[in-house]
């Protein structure tokens, strides 16, 4: 039976993994059916996208069921907003690619998709981490850090992982006054897909690409480090297989494909071992996707559906299992 709404807080993670992020939304519903409410969100890539549109509905006071709803406004085909060199050179796509690989490190330049948000964001009330600020004494976290929102980035310049808006004042900047949607766009930045994004603070000037290529799912981000039991669990969403769970070989044609391929290949091995903590997978909500590709921007309605409902079904049956009392004792005695 589901529990009434609102009743059952939480910490959630969200995994990115491109344009299989419409399976998080299936399964976010499904965990807001059963009565949770999300405290605090963490996400990467597609994660950050649907975390902070979760976010920005609880802080406008919005229904979490019209998540479905804003996420099918999202025309999948326009993220392939190719550039000058693709605008110019049109049905020459073949030289538009390699011009922009190699002048501007990404295929696509990626602002529909950072519009696209910032214009959604806007309508229910959020455009700076300032107004995802939580009034929350209980945290473990210091004031500075206490967001509803958290999203990751990778800085291949300092090569160092980054959760934003914490880390913002490494560079010099006031983190309230950072606009969302900018780093959601980083954080979705996929190498050589996307163009990577530039942040330019007190130390210099930055690149920004995917969080996922140091670490996709970071499942422990709002973990208590002060010894004391947490408040309530974090549930993490994952959109890539268990350890052993791998799907039949891809081929790799030419160089962009294998530029993809290596960089899927370190982070699957980035993150197989940390999935493969116990206490991790007891929190971990895995969503089948097989059938889609990450970078899949010709995804049908269909096809969408499809992960929508995975995603239903996927935290349905975690929920199942899931007591958080028993998971907590085993976590407990296996950090002390």
């Amino acid at each position: 039976m589901a529990a009434a709404p609102g009743t059952r807080p939480c910490d959630v993670l969200l995994e990115g993994s491109g344009v299989k992020g419409i399976a998080l939304v299936g399964a976010v519903l499904e965990l807001s059916r059963h009565g949770f409410r999300f405290e605090r969100v963490g996400g990467t890539s597609a994660g950050a996208m649907v975390g902070s549109v979760i976010v920005a509905l609880e802080r406008a006071g919005e229904p979490l069921q019209r998540l479905d709803d804003v996420a099918r406004t999202l025309d999948h085909g326009r993220l392939r907003d190719r550039g000058l060199f693709g605008r110019v050179l049109g049905p020459f796509g073949f030289l538009a690619t390699g011009l922009a690989l190699a002048l501007e490190s990404g295929i696509y330049e990626g602002a529909y998709l950072h519009d696209w948000l910032a214009g959604v964001l806007r309508d229910l009330g959020v455009e700076t981490f300032g107004d995802l600020r939580l009034d929350d004494p209980g945290a473990a976290l210091p004031p500075q850090r206490r967001y509803a929102l958290v999203v990751t980035a990778s800085d291949v310049s300092a090569q160092r992982f980054v959760r934003l808006p914490w880390d913002y004042p490494l560079y010099g900047l006031d983190a309230d006054d950072q606009q969302v949607a900018d780093a959601v766009r980083a954080s979705a930045s996929i190498p050589f897909f996307f163009e990577p994004v530039t942040m330019k603070g007190g130390r210099g000037v930055s690149t920004l690409v995917d969080g996922s290529l140091l670490s996709t799912y970071p499942v422990d981000l709002f973990d208590r480090a002060d010894g004391q039991p947490p408040r309530w669990p974090t549930i993490g969403v994952r959109l890539s297989s268990r350890l052993g769970e791998r799907g039949s070989a891809q081929p790799v044609k030419g160089p962009v494909s294998l530029a993809l391929a290596l960089v899927e290949t370190a982070l699957e091995a980035c993150q197989a071992a940390h999935v493969s903590n116990a206490g991790d997978l007891g929190r971990s909500i895995f969503v089948d996707t097989s059938g889609v590709a990450a970078t899949d921007f010709g995804i049908t309605l269909e096809q969408q559906q499809l992960l929508l409902s995975r995603g239903h079904a996927a935290a349905s049956t975690f929920l199942e299992r899931w007591d958080f009392d028993s998971w907590q004792r085993q976590f407990r005695r296996e950090a002390l």
